[in-house]
């Protein structure tokens, strides 16, 4: 049982959370619901050796197969957009003009061939700079160069920009990428923007104040913790994180402006099956973009199961954008709450972090994990699409929750 004080200050958060951002946002029209897309950099890094490596290393080849993958395996019919290069794509010298050019043994047609083919799938092709010197990698960064370089992107038929934060002092994040998004907008290409703005800033110790209703003005998502990687204690990390500034992140969480977790990390090798639907509920529970990191040409059936789930998706692109609430944490058990439409409806996740023994069990009325309203819910099970049936606010919900897993409901409010 919840006690009562918790519940009715969840109760009060959870209506907060459902309420429009006040806060203006980044006027593009862009990111009404979080974006879906593919990226290049946990699964392939920054492998340049196509010689070597001609299956595997960062070059049109690459992207144009994912392309094809993308749309004719389900992908972009459930959404999924964007096909995104990270670092590693650039040459290392700028043209004579001072132009960013793409390392031509690699990509011999040029950027705006790339973009054509992608566009021509019916998808949008994404592309990574930096607001530093130099990327992480150690390629062309775009300071002094930010407004010439969004000019490139544009005519080239980018569709989204990644702006990393290696090789910078965090402390210009506040002019930088106010500068480049202006820069992006004057071009009149519907470029979306995606900061490492808060990241950049958390390497400094936290000795900086994130302003979110700064860089929600100007980004339309943000990345604001360490990468994640193929493994499940990154994916615990980067929960834990979110739940402990939840209040916070709920504030500025809303169409046109999301706060980016990182990469899916579905149909990879560090994870199990369990962990990896635990990080698909819980990144579709923040709102948050849904960007997979993997091969999609070889990837299990279950996996990508698992990424084309209607129920998960319908929760992600919820047209609220709320960031869900995380309600209580006992035992290594989490409960979250997200309001989803329509209006008194719900998503319910059990986010396990115990990884031992034979799981969790969960008795408990409905009314004390959320379903309060005396109409009723129809409930049905994310994972397998189960119809659990009509719960009332008195109905006993008795489930088990698995170890590294999450167990995830919808509670549409019956009229």
């Amino acid at each position: 049982m919840i006690p009562s004080r918790m519940l009715l200050k969840w109760m009060h958060m959870l209506l907060l959370a459902g309420l429009a951002v006040l806060c203006s946002s980044l006027d593009n029209g862009l990111a009404r619901t979080p974006p879906m897309g593919w990226l290049t950099w946990t699964r392939f890094s920054c492998n340049t050796e196509c010689s070597l490596d001609p299956d595997f290393c960062i070059s049109e080849k690459l992207i144009m197969q994912m392309a094809d993958r993308m749309a004719e395996d389900g992908y972009k019919d459930a959404g999924y957009e964007y096909v995104c290069l990270d670092d590693c794509w650039l040459a290392t010298e700028r043209d004579i003009f001072h132009r960013l050019q793409p390392d031509r043994k690699r990509f011999p047609h040029g950027m705006k061939y790339l973009a054509d083919y992608v566009h021509s799938k019916g998808l949008k092709l994404g592309i990574y700079e930096d607001f530093g010197t130099k990327t992480c990698a150690g390629f062309p960064g775009s300071e002094f160069y930010m407004e010439l370089d969004a000019q490139t992107f544009a005519e080239w038929g980018i569709d989204l920009l990644k702006f990393d934060t290696c090789h910078s002092d965090p402390r210009d994040n506040k002019y930088g990428y106010p500068a480049m998004s202006l820069y992006l907008n004057k071009t009149a290409r519907p470029i979306l923007f995606s900061c490492e703005w808060p990241y950049g800033e958390i390497q400094l110790n936290a000795s900086l104040q994130t302003d979110y209703g700064t860089i929600r003005q100007n980004c339309n998502v943000w990345r604001n913790f360490w990468d994640v990687t193929d493994n499940f204690n990154s994916i615990k990390n980067i929960v834990n994180f979110y739940g402990k500034n939840n209040v916070l992140f709920q504030k500025y969480s809303a169409p046109g402006g999301f706060f980016d977790p990182d990469q899916l990390l579905v149909g990879g090798f560090g994870m199990s099956h369990y962990q990896q639907r635990a990080q698909m509920a819980m990144w579709a529970m923040f709102s948050a973009p849904l960007i997979m990191s993997n091969d999609l040409r070889d990837i299990p059936d279950e996996a990508k199961q698992l990424l084309l789930n209607k129920y998960i998706l319908s929760v992600d692109q919820d047209p609220l954008g709320a960031m869900a609430t995380k309600v209580w944490e006992f035992s290594g058990l989490q409960l979250w709450v997200k309001p989803i439409v329509p209006q008194g409806s719900l998503a319910i996740v059990f986010f396990n972090t115990n990884n031992f023994g034979s799981g969790t069990p969960i008795v408990s009325a409905a009314s004390d994990i959320g379903m309060t309203d005396p109409k009723g819910y129809q409930v049905t099970e994310v994972f397998k699409g189960t119809d659990m049936g009509t719960f009332m606010p008195d109905t006993k919900l008795n489930i088990r929750v698995f170890p590294d897993d999450a167990y995830m409901m919808i509670c549409k409010i019956l009229s």
